[in-house]
């Protein structure tokens, strides 16, 4: 099983899109949060999930960075945060 995560860096965008990884029954939580942990400050990170996930959400708001969720379309939400 690969346990690293695909990211697109795009500047200060970086875009992590787990959706396939989720569905397969996954669950690549600790890996979103290192990467977070270890982002420069500035760096806007866009989340693709499956679902809302709510516990990623939690984890980073207790890491200080707020969350916002959007639903983009059927099985397909983006939380987006600024790595402060």
């Amino acid at each position: 099983m690969n346990r690293m995560l695909q990211v697109e860096k795009a500047g200060n965008v970086a875009k992590l899109d787990v959706r396939e990884k989720v569905l397969r029954g996954e669950h690549p939580k600790n890996e979103i949060f290192d990467f977070v942990r270890q982002a420069a400050a500035g760096t806007i990170i866009e989340i693709h999930m499956p679902h809302k996930a709510q516990p990623i959400v939690a984890g980073l708001q207790s890491m200080g960075i707020n969350a916002i969720v959007s639903e983009l379309g059927p099985q397909h939400y983006r939380i987006m945060c600024i790595k402060l």
